[in-house]
Formats: C-alpha cells, structure tokens, sequence
C-alpha cells in the first residue's frame, strides 16, 4: 500500500447575479418613533450572512449606529420584491437597493432634523452616533431619535424611503448577437493537495491555499467564515456527497444527516485563504461578495490534484474510492504525475 500526495489548481471567473429582465432586488426603509429603522426585505438569509452586510449598508447610508439597524427578511407575500437568494447576488443586487431607500429616508430625516434646528438640510451632517448636527459647529445638534419624534408627532413626516436595484438591459451586437451577461465578476484560485491510497481508493485532504478577489470586504469575519464553509462544502461535493444509488428511489438511502454522508471534523484540513479586494464601480460600496464561488474552484483544483498524485482522470462526481481504484486498476497501476 502507497499513499500518493498530490497537488490540483483551479481559477473561477464568477459572475455576480444574472441580467434576466434587470435582476431586481427592492427594500423599504423606514423609522419608528423612537428613531430606530427596520429595513424590509424578501431577500432571505440562508446562513451566508445577509441580514448582517445590509444591516451595516443600511447603517452606514444613513448616518447612524449599526445596533439602531433592523433587517426583516420575514416574508416574500408582504414583503418588496426580490428575484431571489441565488447567484451570489445577495450583496450586490440587495446591497444596492437597501442602499437607495436608505438614502431616500435620509433624506426625510435630515430635512425634518433642518425644520427642527431652522437650517438648510445642506448644512447637516450626521455623525454615526445617533447625532445630527450643524457643519461646523456640532454644539448644534438634535438626535436622530428626537427627530423621528418631531416628524411623525410634530410635522407629520414619514420618514422613510424605498429602493429598487435594476441591472441596464445589456446592449445586443447586431452582426454577432453578442452581449454582456453580467455587470461584475468575482475571481478565486485555490490550490488543493491531497493524499490517494492505491490500494482503498481512498482520498484524504492535506491542506488549501486560497486567493479570492470579491470587491470590498464589507465584514472581514463573515466573509471568512463563508469561504472557509464554502470551501468545505465543496470538498463534500467533489468527495462525498451524492443521492446515488438512491435516487429516484431512497428506500435505501440515508434517513438523517447522521446517515448522510459529508466530510466531519476529522476530514478538515488546514486552509489558508487572502482576500483580495479590488472595489467594483457598481456594488455597495464597492462589494460584490463571494456565494457560490467559495465551493466552485474547489471541485476541479480537488480533480487535478488526483489526478496529480496518482495519473487517473475522474470527471464524474462525487470521486468515490472505487472509482479511484477502478481507474488506478485500469491504467495498471498509479502513475504520479510530475509537481512543480
């Protein structure tokens, strides 16, 4: 028995969202009395984090602390319109229209804060910390909490605001039909090493290198947590995961995620990931966020690096230990692949 190391590599260009009918996203932004705002959205968090980025977009739009910030993403019947959590579109598209009604009930606030202290609403400016004040001389200042009183109880305001997020329809080549298909990218290279035994099949993970380039990294932590998970969940589908035999028939199949089979602690390996952060013209404030592609580069990386270290292409996932040891059997042997 000989256990082979090998080295795979895999680089993704990933659009962010679609350009089917402008991709829409809408969110409505609005205050109660007491000068906390609750963005509404149908935009569901599925664990990536979500509710979390357009709090802080939402937060830092209008000028006020992130714990003043409230996202409902409760319903999609009463809720504004969105295409959906699919697409790595999540922080782009959603991003962009909380951005816009944000700004729009900036506006109402900062014109009842202007009624208020009997200036122009130009000379204001807030100061994140609940406060609005006079340019130039902060000593003149009301809190966004006593301005939310004064325009819903005194004025008769509103304030609040909505935004939709609309990708332009791409322009069509008329000679060649060509178009964009969409406005940004995301790129990612991850190199993948692994260990084959010749004589199970079986494929162990030895580490991951990772370099990830997704506009600005609006939350560092999330953004981590989510490529290191994502990484993950490719290594389940490149190695593990699978409805086969079972499917369309799961009378035998696993009953539970107990059953299920999925790489467990004892599967992880060592991961080193950089973010890259080249700021995208059009997301929110510069994001364009990772989704699907934290789990893309690692299939094809994992694929080659098999390949690597024992000469066997599998090209039909997941690459269970019999497949590796059927095509090791039929190639007459492991054949390691030179490194560089």
């Amino acid at each position: 028995m000989t256990r082979h190391r090998g080295r795979g590599i895999a680089s993704v260009n990933y659009p962010i969202g679609m350009n089917l009918g402008g991709d829409p996203s809408q969110a409505l932004v609005h205050s109660n009395p007491s000068g906390k705002f609750t963005v509404a959205l149908s935009s569901i968090d599925l664990g990536q984090g979500m509710k979390s980025v357009t709090r802080q977009i939402c937060a830092e739009t209008l000028g006020v602390p992130v714990e003043d910030v409230y996202v409902d993403t409760a319903d999609s019947d009463t809720g504004p319109h969105c295409m959906g959590s699919f697409a790595s579109r999540g922080t782009h598209r959603v991003g962009n229209a909380v951005m816009a009604a944000a700004r729009e009930a900036r506006g109402v606030m900062m014109e009842a804060a202007a009624e208020e202290l009997e200036v122009n609403a130009a000379d204001l400016e807030t100061d994140g910390r609940g406060n609005i004040h006079v340019k130039g001389a902060p000593h003149r200042s009301i809190s966004t909490k006593d301005v939310a009183i004064a325009a819903q109880f005194k004025q008769g305001k509103t304030i609040s605001g909505r935004g939709i997020f609309l990708v332009p329809l791409s322009d069509v080549d008329p000679e060649t039909g060509e178009m964009s298909p969409a406005t940004c990218y995301a790129h990612a290279c991850l190199v993948a090493e692994v260990e084959v035994d010749d004589e199970t099949g079986e494929v162990a993970m030895v580490r991951m290198d990772s370099a990830y380039e997704l506009g600005r990294a609006l939350n560092p932590r999330l953004v981590e947590q989510q490529l290191v998970g994502g990484a993950w969940m490719g290594v389940s589908h490149a190695l593990y995961e699978t409805p086969e035999p079972y499917y369309p028939e799961p009378v035998h199949g696993p009953r539970d995620f107990v059953e299920y089979l999925m790489p467990g602690p004892g599967d992880i390996c060592p991961h080193d990931i950089a973010v890259l952060e080249r700021p995208a013209p059009d997301g929110p404030f510069g994001a364009k966020g990772p989704g699907e592609m934290c789990a893309n580069p690692v299939l094809p990386a994992v694929a080659n690096a098999i390949f690597n270290a024992v000469g066997v292409r599998i090209d039909d996932l997941p690459i269970t230990p019999e497949k590796v040891l059927r095509a090791i059997k039929a190639q007459g042997g492991a054949r390691p692949q030179p490194r560089r």
